[in-house]
């Protein structure tokens, strides 16, 4: 295929070309991968500024994305590439393969960096989904960290670079520029931009941005950062959404009511804590959802609201391909059991062949999971309407999952991304924080608190 870019797209690969440290913060939708792409066929090929490069992406994306892109575009024939996921083995043979780009997925950074053998060979790096670098304590971060110096250029490339707050931005930063724009140390950064906001005695849990600190960030780090809404440069389609609540018995109300005040429940025997905040929200999660864990993690049912919802959306659709997204196993196990009582064809879209049948419309109803297909995969080809089964309170995943139909090539006129939820549960605040954009610890752990106080 011939690639035409758009304006802004020839904006950003120049962007990249001329700035040896780039952010690229492109709404989901907005083609990331062919504007990295034809960069680095540039520096390549046209200007000379590169000899080897590196991806860094999810798993997935890693697998599907960018292969897909390199074969899509005639302009990139030339690019000899390698993917290095799998086994030690398999990993090892292709970083040793004479191309011009590998590909390496996320979670093997310090393998690669620190237990591989291979030496560090690579003069620019493409990190897709910077957000993912965002924990300066994590061991990704510091492996990559520890070859930052052998590195000329680098681009860190994500459509939500601040999901969690600005704060989540000095790690993101010190790892492009080394430390120029917010200095090399975290506390550093803390004390000059932000207070305390959430706090238990002398432990601080979150900070906000003191007054007109947003502004100076935003400032600091202009020269190297470009930022686009698809809303403002794509014909997109319109977005619908909508909910579809359900309700409990008195009987699965009371359950539910016993669990959120006295943190313990006793189902069938088994019992149930919720130690603290975030264990409470999966508890009650998982009830609104229609079944809890115990603590030696048994699954127990709940109730059968949300299936008997989905069940009629699904044949709302009349047919229409719809995407059903999950959070907890027990959820995919029970959903998975009433698609083949109702002899329902589905997929979890969970492989590269799954993912094309999607894409080819062979089967009515995808199954996806947030956190395993997030980010950057094309699956607008399939469908257009979204159902999220169980809500999640990370606003990254649930903007990365919808924008895998909402975004350009999308051929329906209109995107339907419905909520199934249970009333007057955390559902309902879940859905809240996410529509305001919340920090997601921060409405978490408020949601837990006024549930609690029986709000």
């Amino acid at each position: 295929m011939k690639f035409l870019p758009h304006n802004y797209q020839k904006y950003a690969i120049n962007f990249i070309a001329d700035n040896p440290v780039s952010a690229i913060f492109l709404d989901m939708g907005l083609g990331k991968t062919s504007i990295a792409l034809t960069a680095i066929n540039n520096l390549l090929f046209d200007r000379f500024e590169a000899s080897r490069v590196l991806v860094v992406a999810p798993l997935r994306v890693a697998r599907d994305t960018w292969p897909e892109e390199l074969a899509k575009w005639e302009h990139l024939s030339d690019l000899r590439y390698s993917v290095a996921i799998g086994t030690e083995k398999e990993r090892k043979a292709a970083l040793w393969e004479n191309a011009d780009i590998h590909i390496i997925n996320r979670e093997n950074v310090k393998w690669l960096v620190e237990e591989s053998g291979i030496r560090w060979k690579w003069d620019m790096v493409i990190v897709d989904e910077l957000s993912s670098f965002k924990d300066h304590t994590t061991k990704r971060f510091r492996a990559l960290m520890k070859v930052r110096p052998k590195i000329k250029r680098i681009v860190g490339m994500t459509g939500t670079p601040s999901s969690n707050g600005l704060i989540c931005l000095w790690a993101e930063f010190r790892l492009l520029d080394k430390g120029e724009r917010f200095g090399p140390f975290i506390g550093n950064f803390r004390n000059e931009y932000f207070l305390p906001d959430k706090r238990n005695g002398q432990v601080i849990f979150t900070y906000r941005p003191k007054p007109g600190a947003e502004e100076e960030i935003y400032a600091k780090i202009a020269d190297i950062t470009i930022s686009m809404k698809s809303t403002d440069y794509l014909q997109m389609p319109e977005l619908v959404e909508a909910e579809y609540p359900v309700r409990l018995s008195d009987t699965e109300r009371k359950r539910y009511d016993e669990l959120r005040q006295d943190l313990v429940l006793q189902l069938s025997g088994e019992e149930i804590t919720a130690a603290n905040a975030a264990v409470l929200s999966n508890k009650l999660s998982q009830m609104a959802n229609g079944a809890v864990y115990d603590d030696a993690g048994g699954v127990h049912h709940v109730h059968d609201r949300k299936l008997d919802a989905l069940e009629d959306l699904i044949e709302a659709a009349n047919g229409k391909p719809v995407l059903v997204a999950y959070w907890f196993k027990h959820d995919l196990e029970r959903i998975t059991k009433r698609l083949q009582k109702l002899k329902i064809p589905f997929s979890q879209l969970d492989t590269s062949s799954s993912i094309q049948r999607w894409n080819r419309e062979e089967f009515p109803v995808g199954l996806i999971h947030p956190a395993s297909a997030g980010h950057g995969l094309n699956l607008q080809n399939g469908g257009s309407t979204i159902i999220w089964y169980s809500m999640t309170w990370s606003l990254e995943l649930y903007q990365q999952t919808n924008a895998r139909l909402w975004r350009q090539g999308q051929k329906a006129a209109t995107v339907v991304i419905h909520h199934i939820l249970t009333k007057n549960t955390i559902d309902e605040r879940i859905l809240k924080a996410l529509l305001e954009k919340d920090e997601t610890q921060t409405a978490l752990i408020d949601a837990v608190k006024a549930n609690l106080g029986g709000a």
